[in-house]
């Protein structure tokens, strides 16, 4: 099974370089999984486009929003709770110098098998635990 991090679905949702790559995930590989800090990190992404970078209107990205509500609403992207793997992923932090928010990815995929991300570093921390790492640049 694949965990897909906010790096890789915000490039999906936000239609960002190589965002057709992590659509082939999506539509072949499903249901992917991840950790319900994903939804928080996805949609602070979308406001960033929308009031910071004014890069969509207001109603573009309340769209983009519920694009990213529905791939889990309809079970594409399955969500388990976090806390579920905040031990392992504070441990794998404090080992590897990463935040808790990516090392949170990484201990999901580490009981799961397999991750899609488009963060590097978290990449090489992923494959060095012996995760099955998909990068999408």
């Amino acid at each position: 099974m694949i965990v897909i991090d906010a790096s890789a679905l915000t490039k999906y949702i936000l239609h960002e370089e190589s965002w057709e790559e992590v659509g082939s995930f999506i539509k072949d590989k499903r249901p992917l999984y991840s950790i319900d800090h994903l939804i928080k990190e996805v949609s602070n992404a979308i406001w960033k486009h929308h009031f910071l970078r004014r890069l969509v209107t207001l109603e573009d990205a309340l769209k983009l929003y519920h694009g990213l509500n529905k791939l889990i609403n309809t079970g594409v992207i399955m969500i388990e709770h976090e806390g579920k793997y905040l031990e392992s992923a504070m441990k794998i932090a404090l080992r590897h110098g990463i935040t808790v928010y990516d090392s949170l990815y990484i201990a999901q995929a580490q009981k799961l098998g397999e991750i899609l991300t488009s963060d590097e570093s978290q990449a090489k921390i992923a494959s060095k635990l012996g995760v099955k790492v998909y990068l999408i640049r």
